[in-house]
């Protein structure tokens, strides 16, 4: 009778949490808004639903809201505590992806958080974790060669990479051009091939880029504060 009634509080408890789990939409929406406390309290939440066990798909969730925190921290020039975040977030991407090894987009996750430590101390981090961006991100393209969001990730490395660690403005372009190939919908791939395009002084191109990543996501705050620092010409 009492493992009965323990084993029905077990399962109890886990509909509870899933019923009260946040969405991915939640997460994207605190990430649009740059809202870091709705960030912290989902990674709250994520990190209970992967301690309940070793399912990847919850280690991959939970990895998932530790970079978009770093990602907003970044947003908000706090690089350190970018660099928290993202250290945070490899445990939970390296078991998703320790489970589940063909999964392409667990690999995609684990490598963008090595590319997010980056920012914090390019030199260092790129010596350190740069490695680690590079094999994983392309691992995720290996899997699938269609994932735009990878070709995303890798851009964004190049893009913080430096160009004697073998990363730069153009290798970045070119992924991101190769993302909205894939996917011409993707809001991130035109965000970062805007900045991309600010960084190499071709201005007008980077705000008809940016433009259209709003027109694609209009809730994205750092997409128009990107727009708003781009001179037109």
């Amino acid at each position: 009778m009492r493992t009965t009634f323990f084993l029905l509080t077990a399962v109890f408890s886990l509909l509870l949490t899933a019923a009260t789990m946040p969405a991915i939409p939640d997460l994207q929406r605190a990430r649009d808004r740059q809202d870091r406390a709705a960030l912290d309290r989902i990674i709250t939440v994520f990190e209970q639903t992967a301690k309940s066990g070793d399912a990847p798909d919850a280690n991959y969730r939970l990895a998932l809201a530790y970079s978009d925190a770093a990602e907003v921290a970044i947003e908000q020039h706090d690089k350190h505590k970018a660099e928290q975040y993202a250290e945070s977030g490899m445990e939970a991407a390296q078991k998703a992806v320790s489970a589940s090894p063909n999964n392409a987009e667990y690999h995609r996750i684990l490598g963008q958080l090595c590319g997010q430590v980056i920012p914090a101390n390019p030199l260092f981090g790129a010596l350190k974790y740069g490695q680690c961006a590079r094999d994983e991100i392309n691992k995720a393209i290996e899997l699938d060669s269609k994932s735009a969001m990878a070709y995303v990730s890798r851009g964004v490395g190049n893009y913080y990479l430096p160009a004697q660690f073998g990363g730069g403005v153009d290798l970045a372009l070119t992924d991101f051009n190769k993302a909205i190939a894939l996917n011409p919908k993707l809001a991130d791939a035109y965000l970062w091939k805007g900045i991309a395009l600010r960084k190499a002084n071709r201005n007008a191109e980077a705000r008809a880029a940016l433009e259209k990543a709003i027109q694609i996501d209009p809730d994205r705050i750092w997409a128009k504060q990107q727009l708003d620092k781009t001179p037109p010409h």
